[in-house]
């Protein structure tokens, strides 16, 4: 299980107590997202359930391999629920559990921060190169 991966890095993480117990949130967080694609594949799932060939036709360079291992992952850290259809050709629909839908707070966080950080660095940059 995932979690007790998690649970032994904190235990052998080598930073100062005091500090550790504001960190350990944070990493928990950062392992679980590492995957290049995890919050985008989170953020395409928060209003709908999708099926493989949708979520891979909305990432276009993302790898059928590596969205398998990544969808895998997001359901291994308990975001996401897969479920199988028994028939032919072969079904398969994820959807945000409540766990994942928990997390879209923060990635609504994440998409105002970056709206504005667009607004105010790239924008301004654009146009320069524009000019």
């Amino acid at each position: 299980m995932k979690i007790l991966e998690y649970l032994k890095d904190c235990e052998t993480c080598n930073v100062e107590p005091n500090i550790k117990e504001a960190l350990c949130p944070i990493c928990i967080t950062q392992k679980i997202m590492k995957g290049k694609w995890s919050i985008v594949i989170l953020w395409l799932l928060k209003d709908s359930t999708l099926r493989f060939s949708q979520i891979q036709k909305s990432i276009p360079d993302i790898t059928q391999a590596y969205l398998s291992k990544q969808l895998k992952s997001l359901e291994a850290d308990q975001l996401i629920t897969r479920k199988s259809y028994n028939q032919v050709p072969p079904k398969v629909e994820y959807s945000l559990n409540d766990t994942g839908q928990k997390f879209i707070k923060v990635l609504d966080a994440m998409n105002f921060w970056g709206k504005d950080y667009m607004n105010e660095h790239v924008i301004p940059v654009l146009q320069t190169i524009e000019k």
